[in-house]
């Protein structure tokens, strides 16, 4: 039955192209169809492909240095670097910060420290 409707649609379209522009229209489409399909096929199947050949432009040595040094210098170059004022800024922020940690820690071993002198190291020796 399925092929009594393909059968029917195929004579439908034939009818179509012939009242369209003849019977010569239909032949050409359907090699079209055809060759399409053994090309999918081909490409498919990797057998039917031929193989590379080895002999190819062979790596040179050093040359992946060369490029990571070349493209590490054009990144280089997009970056947009700080002014004077800038890293002298970023320092002078830097130098604060660490002096209001030292300054804090300074207070907490004077705070500890006989704590921790005392108490802590006392009980350990009197053991």
């Amino acid at each position: 039955m399925a092929k009594n409707t393909r059968q029917r649609r195929r004579q439908r379209r034939r009818a179509q192209s012939g009242a369209a522009g003849g019977a010569e229209q239909a032949q050409p489409q359907e090699k079209s169809v055809t060759q399409r399909a053994r090309a999918r096929q081909q490409a498919v199947r990797p057998s039917a492909q031929p193989q590379k050949s080895q002999t190819g432009s062979r790596r040179v040595p050093g040359s992946g240095f060369r490029r990571f040094v070349s493209e590490s210098w054009a990144e280089l170059k997009k970056v947009e670097w700080p002014t004077q004022s800038q890293v002298v800024q970023g320092t002078i922020v830097v130098i604060i910060a660490c002096a209001i940690v030292g300054a804090y820690l300074w207070i907490a071993d004077l705070i500890f420290k006989p704590f921790v002198r005392d108490i802590l190291l006392t009980n350990l020796f009197l053991k």
